[in-house]
């Protein structure tokens, strides 16, 4: 086990954190945004709602055989994004036979974001970001009044 272990998992976990903020802030800025992408038709679709996937970073046969068998102590080498997937829960339809957008009938296909759940996700993720902050930070200290030990 290396001193760096902690360093190395609260920098994977920040970088995921930061990732999953943008994501979000991007979720919130395009909650109206009715022209975002063109499918197979030809014709507009509303954003669709896009959230982080984030798994352990070493999933390799070793690891797995070594914590199921508990011979090694695994401190864990972090997390990833392992990808950005789409919500899959259908678009809002509103009645608004005046807007641009709408279809024959008078509605308008609006993106599947809410902002609430997202604002939730946002605090969440915030939050995360600043525990693992702490986190390194208290290990930095930690390597640093062992240095000191040794004056």
């Amino acid at each position: 086990m290396s001193i760096f272990n902690a360093f190395n998992s609260s920098a994977s976990a920040l970088t995921a954190g930061r990732l999953r903020m943008d994501i979000i802030s991007s979720n919130i800025a395009n909650a109206q945004t009715t022209r975002a992408t063109m499918n197979e038709n030809g014709e507009y679709e509303a954003y669709r709602r896009k959230m982080a996937v984030v798994t352990p970073k070493n999933k390799s046969f070793q690891s797995l055989l070594d914590k199921a068998t508990r011979t090694h102590y695994n401190a864990g080498s972090g997390v990833e994004v392992s990808k950005i997937m789409e919500d899959e829960t259908p678009f809002k339809y509103v009645y608004q036979p005046t807007h641009p957008d709408a279809d024959e009938e008078g509605y308008v296909q609006l993106p599947n974001v809410d902002p609430l759940k997202e604002m939730v996700d946002l605090m969440s993720a915030t939050r995360s970001y600043e525990a693992n902050v702490t986190a390194l930070n208290a290990s930095k200290n930690m390597l640093m009044k062992a240095l000191e030990i040794g004056k």
